[in-house]
């Protein structure tokens, strides 16, 4: 999941075709599963520049809210 969320992508909905074709699964359960691994310091040790990247982005998300 971090070496598709590294990588840049085309256009709109090039990621979404990846996960479907790559991972097997929807668009809406690669991000739940995303969020979770946002929180797992595994995660943040394996890849920290993305992880802090997706974090920050999910957290101005959040105050938009």
């Amino acid at each position: 999941m971090l070496a598709l969320e590294r990588r840049d992508w085309a256009g709109p909905g090039a990621k979404e075709r990846a996960v479907r074709e790559q991972l097997g699964m929807s668009p809406v359960r690669y991000y739940q599963l995303l969020n979770a691994l946002l929180d797992d310091r595994r995660a943040l040790e394996e890849d920290p520049v993305t992880v802090n990247r997706l974090r920050r982005v999910r957290d101005a998300r959040r105050g938009r809210r």
